[in-house]
């Protein structure tokens, strides 16, 4: 018991961990990334009236972290007005700039200086908002951003467990056939078909069968998410490339059991070949494959981003790159970001608890 409890919290320690870095870097890289959200989000035209309440609506006004490095403005005028008075040493400078590297370097760290700011910032703040279940505002809807996500989560997700499905129809059959029957025809084909779908992108894929079943049989959909059978071009977009990877692990894994002195001893018992393949070598050659597709998630929600985006599938994906990083949400990103690491993690650690019902020993140990 007391070892099942240290493990738990240490599975929750690590599950934090992972969430708090990369949120803090996704939210590092927003900060960095020059422009104006307000300027963004209000248009050009928006007087400085409207910047002001804007940002102090959505906590804009205030730093982004607890310290700063910025440029000092003074030393930063007193620069460029020696710039316009010594302009000839200044085109020296610049046609020197090479030679002249490590000087530019060190007046840049002169003209910058640190300012201390700290725990009233934005990125504090947002972590208490995370603690009592509010992810803030939209900048650009300024809906609340936990709405926005719950409405495409579930799309996201239903496309990714789809195109996990479609893998493993795919791939559990061919690599078994593959695996049993090593170096003929079906062997040959199978790893014909895992080179082509490991090699060919999602954003190739997609449009190739927009235009033969939506544009010349006009079977499904080519866009959208209104109807039941939408799904099915997305997630085999989404899942061909999975289901080329899984068909050659199960090939290995059914090759690499059938080796085995259990497949002896149940041949000699007078088992049938099928039986013996599915209920047995299938059964312990799955355990690699669990693992994969429980790292594979993750692979399959960031590549939801491009395939939502061809079939404009209303997810979390095109939530993330259209409304989000599209319009510099910083709220929105941030979200987004939080939801998929989560999803992610616990996927992983669903992946274990599988693991160790198949393979026994990793119970004992």
């Amino acid at each position: 018991m007391k070892y099942k409890i240290l493990n738990f919290l240490r599975q929750v320690g690590l599950l934090l961990l992972v969430v708090w870095t990369v949120v803090s870097l996704v939210t590092l890289l927003i900060e960095l990334v020059p422009g104006d959200p307000a300027i963004a989000v209000l248009g050009d035209n928006a007087t400085p009236e409207q910047i002001n309440n804007f940002r102090a609506r959505h906590g804009l006004d205030k730093p982004g972290f607890f310290f700063s490095y910025s440029r000092n403005e003074e030393l930063n005028q007193g620069f460029e007005e020696f710039s316009r008075t010594d302009g000839e040493k200044m085109r020296r400078q610049q046609q020197n700039f090479l030679a002249n590297f490590f000087e530019n370097i060190a007046i840049e760290i002169k003209l910058r200086e640190f300012k201390w700011h700290g725990a009233d910032n934005r990125y504090l703040n947002y972590w208490k908002g995370v603690l009592t279940g509010d992810l803030g505002r939209s900048f650009k809807t300024d809906r609340p951003v936990l709405e926005m996500i719950l409405e495409r989560y579930s799309n996201t997700i239903e496309v990714a467990v789809a195109a996990m499905f479609i893998a493993i129809l795919i791939a559990i059959p061919l690599g078994v056939l593959a695996g049993t029957n090593k170096g003929s025809l079906i062997d040959n084909f199978s790893s014909f078909f895992a080179l082509l779908g490991i090699s060919l992108p999602g954003f190739v894929i997609g449009p190739v069968l927009v235009y033969i079943f939506a544009v010349k049989f006009e079977v499904f959909s080519a866009t959208g998410n209104q109807y039941p059978e939408d799904i099915v071009l997305p997630a085999i977009t989404l899942g061909a490339a999975l289901s080329a990877i899984l068909t050659r692990m199960v090939r290995s894994s059914v090759i690499e059991e059938l080796g085995e002195d259990y497949v002896r001893t149940a041949r000699a018992k007078g088992l049938s070949e099928r039986k013996v393949v599915y209920k047995h070598v299938l059964k312990n050659g799955l355990i690699p494959v669990v693992t994969v597709l429980g790292l594979q998630l993750g692979v399959l929600l960031a590549g939801a981003i491009i395939t939502e985006t061809i079939f404009s599938w209303q997810g979390l994906g095109l939530l993330l790159l259209k409304d989000g990083i599209g319009t510099r949400d910083y709220r929105l990103v941030q979200g987004c970001v939080l939801v998929i690491s989560v999803t992610y993690i616990l996927a992983n650690s669903l992946t274990d608890l599988v693991y160790r019902r198949l393979d026994p020993r990793i119970r004992i140990s």
